[in-house]
């Protein structure tokens, strides 16, 4: 695996996202990638459902992601995007904007169970393929002491719903009904159809 292009021995794959998450995903099934910058505004339209919202930022992203390739002059291979949104009482669980909405949100999950859905789309320039996966996460009840000291740990700032399932935040959860992959932010459940789809290989 690389983040640019040059020192790639074969590249099968661009993902079209900064995430290490994803990178992290990719690389343990074994896929040969590079990562392409695709800037994209995740800004969800009036009346736009988070199904649709996230389905259409990750083909978004996978689309722009194909546009740089062009803009580069790299090597063309399929593009994959990718987004993750979690949904608590069917509101959105934004990333935190500070402390205080940081603790907010960790207490509207505590002791209950929210869904985490994930799109990803992958496209080669000729057609474009988009699945989705989803997970209900149920948190044990947390204490004051708990949601204080986990924001100072710096981990929850940058992820939405405020917590990192793959991280220190995998304390909070005592059930998981699905996908963890999908939770971290690529199902593998339902990316592995796509590669092949698109010849992608894996295990490489």
């Amino acid at each position: 695996m690389s983040s640019g292009f040059g020192d790639c021995p074969k590249v099968d794959l661009y993902l079209a996202s900064a995430s290490p998450r994803r990178r992290d995903i990719l690389q343990q099934i074994g896929v040969r990638f590079a990562v392409v910058a695709a800037g994209v505004e995740e800004r969800r339209s009036e009346g736009e459902s988070p199904l649709d919202y996230i389905q259409r930022l990750a083909s978004d992203k996978a689309r722009a992601g194909w546009q740089q390739l062009n803009h580069k002059g790299w090597p063309l291979a399929p593009v994959l995007g990718a987004d993750t949104v979690g949904l608590l009482d069917e509101q959105v669980l934004e990333k935190p904007r500070d402390q205080v909405h940081g603790a907010e949100l960790l207490r509207r999950m505590s002791g209950r169970e929210h869904r985490v859905i994930s799109a990803v789309a992958i496209t080669d320039g000729q057609r474009e393929t988009v699945s989705y996966s989803e997970t209900r996460v149920q948190f044990r009840p947390l204490t004051e002491t708990e949601i204080t000291r986990y924001w100072e740990t710096g981990e929850p700032c940058d992820k939405a719903g405020g917590y990192g399932i793959q991280g220190l935040g995998g304390v909070f959860v005592q059930a998981l009904y699905g996908s963890y992959s999908n939770v971290v932010g690529l199902p593998v459940e339902a990316t592995v159809p796509l590669l092949a789809a698109y010849n992608v290989p894996w295990w490489q």
